[in-house]
């Protein structure tokens, strides 16, 4: 059938310049070590920061509830799907992030795509960091509100957008909370008291915080003590938490705006019981052992210093999200392919999710890795880093 050769080609171009991937299945559940072609590999590029995918509180907590209401629920929220369960979740989760209320959805992607696309018009302007992710930039091509883009992390560029955009009705700042490819934190205090100086309202996607940063994990609103001045947070429930989902933390008229107005919330259907009943686990498990939280931090130094003795560069992170920065698309990918035979699972990255010249492979240490693994993962790099002559 014809019609999608242009497809075949771009896709041959991809190969000939060696950024074709192919999806790497998992053999295993997901921990700091995982399956891959019947072999035992450390996982360096998951999202599961502490451990919790796994964690027994958490599969008992999905069994019952299946067990109990199903394995779905039928139904979008809106008519048939909303479950006590649901509800009962999202005021603890209220509870947690220090707001009024919180509204769960499908994703953090549909997360974003519901905020912006809902409560802004074209009376309002959305000025959004560069560097965001892309479910914020989506986001924002779903809105009919004007646009301003600032350089990343620079608040003399944010400060000028403001200046520009006094003659909108609303101005709405959106930042990542941590930066995923980066894992450098937001300026977070800094766009706070300027979005309090010129009158702007301010929301921050904590995806990557989430779990991470602040009291218990609570994000970086928390981690920066700026509770209560932050008019929106959004979260995902599929990274730290450890489960699939995401979440609006704001206020009560907030959660009622988009309940009636969010299409992502009001056309897709609600979480299956498993899924709600293990997020709302996950909460109390991060108040009742945030050791794990210490660990990972402690995991997270160990492997940043190991990589820097090494001679890589890793950039500006401050997080468990530690970039090995090489430029090369294709040299990122055969970086990772040498790490994998070498034993350690790390995924390159390239354009179009990074700039042309800053191809990287992405390293996550989670709370579960011991030192002997991280030591391990760093002698593979040693040795990859050397073949390729990256180091």
């Amino acid at each position: 059938m014809k019609g999608f050769e242009y497809l075949e080609e771009e896709l041959q171009q991809m190969k000939e310049e060696g950024l074709f991937r192919t999806l790497v299945p998992l053999e295993s559940d997901q921990g700091a070590k995982v399956t891959i072609n019947g072999k035992e590999v450390i996982q360096l590029s998951s999202n599961n920061y502490l451990g919790l995918t796994n964690h027994p509180r958490m599969k008992e907590a999905a069994i019952k509830a299946v067990e109990n209401y199903g394995a779905g629920t039928g139904s979008v929220r809106t008519i048939a799907g909303t479950f006590s369960m649901h509800e009962q979740f999202e005021r603890k989760l209220a509870k947690f992030k220090h707001t009024e209320a919180t509204l769960v959805l499908q994703s953090g992607f549909t997360a974003n795509q519901a905020i912006l696309s809902s409560i802004l018009t074209k009376d309002d302007v959305v000025i959004s960091d560069e560097l965001n992710h892309a479910s914020i930039i989506d986001g924002i091509r779903l809105t009919k509100a004007a646009r301003k883009i600032y350089k990343h992390v620079n608040m003399a560029s944010l400060e000028t957008a403001l200046k520009e955009s006094a003659h909108f009705r609303n101005r709405l700042v959106v930042t990542d909370g941590v930066f995923s490819m980066d894992g450098n934190i937001a300026p977070l205090p800094e766009i706070v008291q300027l979005c309090e100086k010129y009158d702007a309202l301010v929301m921050v996607d904590d995806a990557h915080a989430s779990g991470v940063l602040g009291r218990n994990g609570r994000g970086t609103v928390d981690h920066f003590d700026l509770n209560g001045r932050v008019h929106i947070q959004v979260g995902t429930l599929s990274k730290a938490i450890g489960v699939l989902g995401g979440y609006i933390a704001s206020t009560q008229a907030v959660r009622d705006y988009l309940i009636h107005k969010g299409r992502p919330f009001l056309f897709s259907t609600s979480h299956p019981p498993a899924v709600t009943a293990a997020c709302s686990e996950a909460i109390d498990i991060l108040l009742d052992e945030p050791e794990r939280i210490e660990r990972l931090w402690e995991n997270t130094k160990f492997l940043k210093d190991g990589l820097r003795k090494l001679g890589f560069e890793i950039g500006t992170s401050e997080t468990p999200i530690t970039p090995v920065l090489v430029g090369d698309g294709a040299k990122a990918h055969q970086l990772s392919d040498k790490l994998l035979s070498y034993g350690v699972f790390a995924q390159g990255i390239a354009f179009p999710t990074v700039p042309k010249d800053s191809a990287r492979v992405r390293t996550i240490v989670t709370a579960d890795h011991t030192k002997d693994q991280l030591q391990e993962a760093l002698n593979a790099f040693e040795k990859a880093g050397k073949d390729l002559n990256i180091i």
